[in-house]
């Protein structure tokens, strides 16, 4: 799986030299610069060579083909003219698998689950110069991009959302989610019980948690040379709505693939002002270490006293066996493949049987507007009810502001 490190991504090709650019202009983490458009591009002064470049590697990325970034790059073709060569010519000439060449040809099938094919940013038309490489103000032009409408490809961010929407029928399955329990052993193994109510709002709120890693952004040191001081969890949503992903463990491949998938669409979560974290139960420093960037670039926060996970599980640890949650159970096999079929690597440090979720808070103290508890190993909160759920908040925190302005703000 590709990795989200800016560094790996822009390898030593003609890519390198922008980076600095990079920064200055907030493209600053991989998802946000494989949406950059040819507008963004002509605004850095990118030569042809670097564009070309940015789309090979964007490709890449999405096909877990990174290795060949620096050759394809160096031949100085276009992606359209790499796609045409033969069989032979990508072996002979780049050293391509057998099988990374089918990947490679197939321009459908991508080892993540990209953004919408009509998802993308209008050129920035920067109209304020000092502090353009902090966070605030990247969030406020992508944020900018998304409403403004043109002639051309741009596309509100109702509209660009439009892909995520749950299809008409689907019956939502409210503000607690989970995958089915599956038949195990023939029905002669029975799957833990999950519980059906959001867990209360005072079981999260003081929770005892500790930053591992900042947000990921280009140079920027692998992990925090100071661990911040415990806090209690309600300061990380006290201004902005957040996403916290509750890993089982940092090294499993199942794990790593679902985190890889919903960072993926960080672009999306920033458009929306929701904030994203990891949320792990164990601190095993090379653990972190193999976990972020690469698979995660939001902040990993480490739960003192596993209260994110006793929340998931009504007020105790949801927990499985190997041998029944996972050889007897062919949901987790499942999940187990799609993961494996994405070219992640795995290890078996820590602890693996303590079941993992998700879970999307409202800012300040509002409360938990949703939940997904990891039922079978590997279950992953479905993107559309995510996504969904984010753009209510985003609603209704617009909807709260336009009641609060006076009559003449409105004007």
């Amino acid at each position: 799986m590709a990795s989200f490190s800016i560094e790996d991504f822009v390898g030593d090709g003609v890519l390198k030299e922008l980076i600095p650019k990079l920064l200055e202009e907030g493209w600053d983490d991989v998802p946000t610069l494989k949406i950059m458009n040819p507008e963004d591009m002509d605004a850095i002064n990118m030569t042809q060579h670097q564009k070309d470049a940015l789309e090979i590697r964007t490709y890449l990325h999405d096909r877990a083909l990174m290795q060949y970034g620096d050759k394809l790059e160096a031949s100085r073709k276009s992606l359209p003219e790499l796609l045409n060569l033969s069989t032979e010519d990508l072996s002979s000439q780049f050293g391509m698998k057998r099988g990374h060449i089918a990947r490679f040809t197939d321009r459908n099938n991508k080892c993540t689950d990209p953004l919408p094919k009509s998802y993308g940013l209008p050129a920035r038309k920067l109209t304020v110069t000092p502090s353009r490489s902090n966070t605030t103000y990247k969030m406020q032009t992508i944020r900018k991009s998304f409403s403004r409408s043109s002639t051309n490809n741009d596309r509100s961010l109702e509209e660009s959302l439009a892909d995520f929407k749950i299809k008409d029928g689907y019956i939502f399955k409210g503000i607690v989610a989970a995958g089915p329990a599956e038949p195990r052993a023939c029905g002669c193994v029975q799957p833990p019980p999950v519980v059906d109510n959001v867990a209360p709002y005072s079981a999260i709120e003081n929770i005892s948690v500790q930053r591992l890693t900042p947000e990921y952004k280009i140079g920027m040191e692998r992990l925090a040379k100071t661990k911040t001081p415990p806090m209690k969890a309600s300061e990380l949503w006290r201004d902005k709505p957040a996403v916290l992903l509750c890993i089982r463990r940092p090294g499993c491949i199942m794990c790593r693939a679902e985190a890889h998938q919903l960072y993926a669409k960080k672009p999306i979560f920033d458009a929306l002002g929701i904030q994203m974290f990891a949320v792990l139960h164990e601190h095993i420093e090379s653990e972190i270490k193999d976990f972020w960037p690469r698979y995660w670039g939001g902040v990993v926060v480490f739960d003192r006293t596993m209260g994110f996970f006793k929340a998931l599980g009504g007020g105790k640890l949801l927990k499985d066996k190997f041998l029944s949650g996972f050889v007897f159970n062919p949901r987790a096999i499942a999940n187990y493949k799609r993961a494996k079929s994405m070219g992640i690597e795995q290890n078996f440090k820590g602890e693996g049987e303590i079941k993992g979720g998700l879970f999307i808070v409202g800012p300040g103290g509002t409360g938990i507007a949703y939940q997904f508890i990891e039922r079978n190993f590997g279950d992953w909160a479905p993107v559309a009810e995510v996504v969904e759920i984010c753009a209510r908040l985003k609603n209704q925190q617009q909807d709260e502001g336009d009641s609060s302005r006076s009559p003449q703000e409105h004007k």
